[in-house]
C-alpha cells in the first residue's frame, strides 16, 4: 500500500461546488490528484470542505493546481499524511443500507432486508464508485423504478461509467429478458463487476438476461458500438464529459429511447439539458438529491406520422 496525502480547504457551499466545476474543466488535471466536496456536518449544509487525495508528498505544483480552482482567492491548505491504508475503501465500509424506489442497498456488513417487493443488493465497499450511498446513484435507482412504474420497456440497455455495476444490475432486475452491458474506463470494475454480479446472483453474459462488461471510453469500444442501438441508456458520471459525449450517446439511442443521465450539479443542469437537446433528446422527468440532477430524456422519434410516439409523461421533480 502507498502513501497516502489528503489536502483539505474549507470554505462556503458555493465556493466549494465553483471548485469542483473548475476541477472538471481543467483539462490538464492531474489524475492521480482525486477531488472530493462534502459538507462538513448534517447540521452545517453551508460549511463545505474540499478533500484532494495524492498517492505522493504534495508538490508545490500539486497545491499550485488546487489553488488555481478557487477564482476569488484560495481558503488556507491544510496538509496531512494518512496511515497506509485504502482510503477508498475506508469511506465507504460501515455505511448504513439505503433505500431507493424498490431497491434496498447494503454492503455485506447489514442483512438484508425481508419486506415484500423490495429488492436487495449487497455492494461491498471497495475502489469502484458506485455502492449506492452517494446522491447520484441512489436518485438514478429511484428514477429507474419510476420508468418501470411508467410502464417502460427495455430490451438493450447500457451502464456507461458503470462502477460497481450497481446500476446495471437494478436494470436486469427491472427487465430481466434485457440484453445489458457495462462498461467503464477504470481497469478495475472489470474484477469488482465481475465478483459483485455473483455475490447479487447476476448471470454474467453475451445472451438476454446477463450481464456484458468492457473497459472503455465512452463510446469508443467495438462491443458498445456493435450492440447500439440501446433502448436505455445509463450514465452517472460527471458533467463535463456528459456533455462532450451527448451526441455519441444520441446517436446510440434508439428513436423514442431514454438516456438516463447524474453525476451532474444542479447549477450544472442547464448546460447539460441544452447540449442533449441539440442531440434530438427531450426532458422526459427530473428530481433532485441534494445538489445533484438526475435526468430522464427521451429521443425523439424520427417521424411523427411513421414513427411510434412514446406516451406522453409529465415533467416532474422531487428534492430529498
Amino acid at each position: 500500500m502507498t502513501d497516502t496525502w489528503k489536502i483539505t480547504a474549507l470554505a462556503p457551499r458555493e465556493i466549494i461546488q465553483s471548485a469542483l466545476v473548475a476541477h472538471e474543466e481543467a483539462l490538464d488535471w492531474d489524475p492521480d490528484i482525486v477531488l472530493s466536496g462534502s459538507e462538513i456536518a448534517e447540521n452545517r449544509p453551508e460549511e463545505w470542505q474540499l478533500e484532494a487525495w495524492l498517492p505522493r508528498k504534495p508538490l508545490k505544483a500539486d497545491k499550485a493546481a488546487l489553488t488555481a480552482l478557487f477564482a476569488a482567492g484560495a481558503p488556507k491548505l491544510q496538509i496531512e499524511k494518512l496511515p497506509p491504508q485504502d482510503w477508498v475503501t475506508l469511506s465507504q465500509e460501515g455505511v448504513p443500507p439505503i433505500r431507493a424506489g424498490r431497491f434496498h442497498v447494503r454492503t455485506p456488513e447489514h442483512p438484508q432486508t425481508d419486506e415484500h417487493g423490495v429488492v436487495n443488493f449487497a455492494i461491498p465497499a471497495s475502489q469502484a464508485f458506485g455502492t449506492g450511498q452517494h446522491e447520484t446513484t441512489a436518485g438514478c435507482l429511484t428514477m429507474l423504478d419510476a420508468m418501470k412504474k411508467r410502464g417502460m420497456i427495455v430490451r438493450n440497455l447500457v451502464d456507461i461509467g458503470t462502477g460497481t455495476g450497481l446500476l446495471a444490475f437494478a436494470g436486469l432486475n427491472l427487465w430481466p429478458r434485457a440484453l445489458a452491458t457495462a462498461s467503464d474506463i477504470d481497469m478495475v470494475c472489470a474484477d469488482v463487476v465481475s465478483d459483485n454480479a455473483a455475490l447479487n446472483g447476476v448471470r454474467m453474459g453475451a445472451g438476454p438476461n446477463a450481464l456484458t462488461m468492457v473497459i472503455a471510453d465512452g463510446m469508443a469500444d467495438p462491443v458498445l458500438q456493435s450492440r447500439a442501438p440501446y433502448d436505455l441508456l445509463i450514465a452517472n458520471i460527471l458533467a463535463g464529459p456528459l456533455v462532450e459525449l451527448a451526441t455519441d450517446f444520441g446517436r446510440a439511442v434508439v428513436p423514442g429511447g431514454s438516456i438516463l443521465l447524474s453525476g451532474l450539479l444542479t447549477t450544472q443542469e442547464d448546460q447539460v439539458r441544452r447540449a442533449y437537446a441539440r442531440a434530438g433528446m427531450r426532458l422526459s422527468a427530473r428530481l433532485t438529491n441534494g445538489d445533484w440532477s438526475i435526468l430522464w430524456l427521451r429521443k425523439r422519434p424520427v417521424s411523427r406520422s411513421h414513427a411510434s410516439r412514446p406516451r406522453h409523461l409529465p415533467e416532474w421533480s422531487r428534492s430529498w
